[in-house]
C-alpha cells in the first residue's frame, strides 16, 4: 500500500489517536511510549557502523531511522527531500529544515510501523517492520541491555549555531526581583511588555551525561559594596536553573522579515529538558549593567530526545496566569495562548549518598510567555532564525515552596537549608549530580516523557592544570549568609529547612 501522507494534515497526524499500543515490548511506564516518537541522534559503539545518525525511541529500544529509510520505509512520504541521506547524518538540522508538515508526517509514518495490529482502527498499520526479523535486528537497539558490546550513545540532537535564553516565568522573576531589589519593584516594568531574554554561549552546551566543571573568575569582596573590588576564584555559589527550551525549524526566514505568531508556531521543532548552570556569585559582580557572561557561559544541559509539539498537543493547557495583563502588543497578541502540562522534577544525588533526592516540582505551565511569543518577539527586528537554534524558557518556578525552579530561590538567597537526606545544602557541592525530569500523562494515552537530563559537578581547574579538592562547606557559610534578603513576601519562613 502506498500512502500518500502529504493528505493528511497536522492535527490529523496523531494527535487524536487513543489508546495506542504497539508490537515492540516495552514498560507502560516508560517516557517513550508509541505516543511520544521523540527524535534523537545516536552512536553505537561497538557495532560495525558506529557513526552518530538519526534515531527515535521507544521504550528502551532506539530505533536507528537510517537503516528504516535505507530499507525504503520511508518512500511513502512526499516532500521528505532523500530520506537516507536526512537520516544518516550526524544532527538533525537536515530533517528540521522541512515543513512542519513532513515532520509530522514521519512520526505519524513511525507510528504506523509500530502500532500493534489491533491497536486502533483509526490508521493502518504496515507489518514490512513487524514482520521482518532482519531489519529489526539491524535497526533496534536495546538501552537497557547489560552487554558491554550493546551501546548507545546520545549525542546533541543538533548543530547549535544560536541559543537565546529567556526570562519568562513570572513567579521566578517575582522571586528574583523580590530579593534583589524588593517585592514592591519585583518586576521591571518592561518585564509584562515583552519576553526578556539575552544570547547565551552555544559552544557549552552539552548533552546529558557531561560532567561540569566549576567555574572560576571575579567575585566581588563586599557583597554589599562593589566599589571595594573583586578578587579571583572558583565559584562558590553554583546552581542549576529548571528550564524548558525548543528547536527552531523550518526554513530560515530572509534577514529583515519578521516571524508571525502563526509562523512561529509552524517553526517549533520540539522541546528538551534544559540544566542552564548558573554562579550565583560570579553573576552578582558582572551582571551590572547589562547582563550575565561567565556566570553563564560555562555550561548548558540538555536532555538528549527532542519531543515534538506534535506529541503534547494532547497536554496543551492555560499558563499559571491563564490571561496576560496588560495585553501584550497587537505582534504578541496570542489567540491560543496557552502551555503545556508539563510535569517538571528536579534531584540532587549527593556524591557521599548515592541516592538522588527531589528537591523541586514544577510545570511548563508555570510560563507567562509562551514559545510562540518568544520566537515571535526574537524575529520582530527581522533576525534570522535557522532550524537548530535553540531557545529556552529561563527558570520555570511556581508558587508553592516545593516548586521553586533553583537553588537561589529554595535556599532564598542562602537564609535556608535544602535537605538532601541526612545532608543539606544552600547550593550545590563538587560531586554533586543534577537530575532533572518531565514528562506528560492522561488517562487513556501513554506517557509523553523527556527521559533525564543530567550533569555532574567538577572540581575547578586550576592555573596549574590541577584539579584541587577545594572544601566548600569551610569557606561557604559566610557568603551564603552575606546576602542581604528583604524579607518580605518571601514563600518560606527566613532559615526553613525545604524537604520533599
Amino acid at each position: 500500500k502506498i500512502y500518500n501522507m502529504s493528505k493528511m494534515n497536522v492535527s490529523e497526524t496523531g494527535s487524536d489517536l487513543k489508546c495506542l499500543t504497539s508490537w515492540v515490548e516495552m514498560d507502560e511506564s516508560s517516557d517513550f511510549s508509541i505516543d511520544n516518537i521523540p527524535f534523537g541522534v545516536c552512536s553505537f559503539p561497538g557495532t560495525t557502523n558506529a557513526r552518530p545518525r538519526c534515531c527515535t525511541r521507544l521504550g528502551d529500544t532506539v530505533i536507528d531511522l537510517s537503516t528504516l529509510s535505507e530499507a525504503g520505509l520511508f518512500d511513502v512520504i512526499d516532500h521528505l527531500d532523500s530520506p537516507t541521506y536526512t537520516f544518516s547524518r550526524d544532527t538533525l538540522n537536515n530533517f528540521m529544515t522541512h515543513p512542519k508538515q513532513v515532520w509530522a508526517d514521519v512520526r505519524m509514518r513511525i507510528i504506523e510501523l509500530l502500532v500493534s495490529p489491533t491497536s486502533c482502527n483509526a490508521l493502518t498499520p504496515d507489518a514490512r517492520l513487524r514482520t521482518n526479523l532482519p531489519l529489526q535486528k539491524t535497526a533496534f537497539h536495546d538501552v537497557s541491555s547489560e552487554n558491554e558490546n550493546i551501546q548507545v550513545q546520545m549525542n546533541l540532537p543538533a548543530s547549535i549555531q544560536d541559543y537565546t535564553d529567556f526570562y519568562s516565568s513570572r513567579e521566578h522573576a517575582t522571586n528574583v526581583g523580590t530579593m534583589f531589589r524588593d517585592p514592591a519593584n519585583a518586576l521591571n516594568p518592561n518585564w509584562t511588555r515583552l519576553p526578556v531574554g539575552y544570547h547565551g554561549r552555544s559552544s557549552s552546551i552539552f548533552v546529558s551525561g557531561h560532567k561540569v566543571t566549576r567555574p572560576c573568575g571575579q567575585l566581588q569582596l563586599n557583597p554589599t559594596d562593589a566599589s571595594e573590588g573583586s578578587e579571583y576564584g572558583p565559584s562558590r555559589l553554583l546552581d542549576f536553573e529548571l528550564e524548558v527550551a525548543f528547536f527552531v525549524g523550518g526554513k530560515p526566514n530572509p534577514h529583515g522579515e519578521r516571524l508571525t505568531m502563526e509562523r512561529s508556531s509552524e517553526r517549533i521543532f520540539g522541546f528538551v529538558l534544559m540544566n542552564d548552570w548558573s554562579a550565583r556569585d560570579i553573576q552578582k559582580f558582572e551582571y551590572v549593567p547589562l547582563v550575565p557572561f561567565g556566570s553563564k557561559n560555562f555550561a548548558t544541559t540538555i536532555s538528549p530526545w527532542i519531543i515534538t509539539t506534535m506529541a503534547l498537543e494532547k497536554y496543551k493547557c492555560a499558563t499559571s496566569y491563564e490571561i496576560q495583563e496588560p495585553i501584550p502588543l497587537e505582534y504578541l497578541q496570542d489567540k491560543d495562548y496557552s502551555s503545556y502540562d508539563i510535569e517538571l522534577g528536579v534531584a540532587i544525588m549527593s556524591e557521599n549518598t548515592k541516592e538522588p533526592v527531589k528537591v523541586s516540582k514544577s510545570n511548563l505551565r508555570n510560563l507567562y510567555w509562551n514559545a510562540k511569543q518568544q520566537l515571535t518577539h526574537h524575529s520582530v527586528t527581522g533576525c534570522i532564525m535557522n532550524p537548530g537554534d535553540l531557545l529556552a524558557s529561563g527558570t520555570i518556578s511556581g508558587s508553592s515552596a516545593e516548586s521553586l525552579g533553583s537553588m537561589l530561590e529554595l535556599s532564598w538567597k542562602g537564609t535556608r537549608e535544602v535537605k538532601l537526606g541526612s545532608e543539606v545544602r544552600k547550593f550545590l557541592k563538587d560531586g554533586d549530580t543534577v537530575i532533572m525530569t518531565g514528562f506528560a500523562q492522561k488517562e487513556g494515552l501513554g506517557r509523553v516523557g523527556f527521559g533525564c537530563c543530567s550533569g555532574k559537578v567538577s572540581p575547578y581547574i586550576s592555573n596549574s592544570g590541577k584539579m584541587p579538592v577545594v572544601d566548600i562547606n569551610s569557606t561557604i557559610s559566610d557568603r551564603y549568609m552575606n546576602f542581604s534578603c528583604m524579607g518580605i513576601g518571601d514563600p518560606l519562613a527566613l532559615g526553613e529547612s525545604v524537604s520533599l
